[in-house]
């Protein structure tokens, strides 16, 4: 299937790895330009680099990259100064520490609230007018399945991220689907990144278990007993962002193995 967006300009955030640079992949494999912006310029320039070699010169896409943090005023200046207008945006920022909630400070909430809910919705204010006055625009926010099944180690997630959701619900139905701009969040579970592997450590910390045997409890309880790639979630952001899926808004797609029991 032809997706309908060769040629647009995306904007991927935590591009380096993981989940990010799986979106940054199908993206760029679809004959998008993308700008990839993450922390670690090791880390970003190795995988701009692969894209380069295995995608982009064979779609013509343009890959650039900026390591900057984001979740800073001073790091949004930076990548807007590089490129001002995109016609799809990918947030994406590193989900905050797992723990026992007894154990957070004011700060670390704040922290969260400031990566996870804050950083997103300054991203969509300095681009969503640019998308809908070119009639064409997609924002897809990488959240988290703890929004719709709340994990109990994952505190501060839990709630930044539902900030976002409550937002973005909102937002969606504001208008900005007539002007062709869609806003929509996918939510991964159990995949396999550095970050779930941290949510196994935490895990294995309060019970006591070892880190293989929460890891294995945790692909026992999962359907399709496996945990997801991020190549595969790429895919579906990747849909997200297509012509085919502007019927789309307002949605909070569940990726996660069908490990969600309910209904809705």
């Amino acid at each position: 299937m032809d997706l309908g967006i060769a040629g647009k300009w995306a904007l991927v955030c935590g591009a380096s790895k993981g989940l990010g640079l799986g979106c940054a992949t199908a993206l760029v494999a679809e004959g998008v330009n993308v700008l990839m912006v993450a922390r670690g310029a090791e880390a970003l320039q190795a995988a701009a680099s692969k894209l380069i070699a295995t995608h982009a010169i064979n779609t013509g896409a343009t890959v650039q990259f900026i390591a900057k943090d984001i979740t800073t005023e001073v790091g949004r200046a930076a990548v807007f100064a590089m490129r001002a207008d995109f016609d799809i945006v990918v947030t994406n920022a590193g989900g905050p520490p797992a723990g026992d909630f007894r154990s957070f400070e004011r700060d670390d909430w704040i922290k969260a609230v400031d990566a996870n809910m804050l950083t997103p919705i300054a991203l969509i204010k300095a681009t969503v007018d640019g998308m809908a006055a070119r009639g064409f625009g997609r924002i897809v926010n990488i959240t988290s399945s703890a929004v719709k099944a709340p994990i109990d180690v994952l505190g501060l997630s839990n709630g930044a991220r539902s900030g976002l959701t409550g937002f973005v619900a909102g937002l969606a139905r504001s208008g900005l689907a007539a002007q062709g701009v869609t806003i929509n969040n996918l939510l991964p579970g159990a995949f396999d990144t550095d970050r779930l592997q941290a949510i196994f450590q935490a895990a294995a910390a309060k019970t006591t278990q070892s880190v293989e045997t929460v890891a294995a409890t945790r692909r026992n309880a999962i359907p399709a007993r496996r945990f997801g790639s991020p190549d595969e979630f790429g895919a579906i952001c990747a849909f997200l962002c297509s012509q085919q899926a502007g019927y789309m808004t307002g949605q909070n797609v569940l990726a996660d193995g069908g490990a969600y029991p309910g209904t809705f």
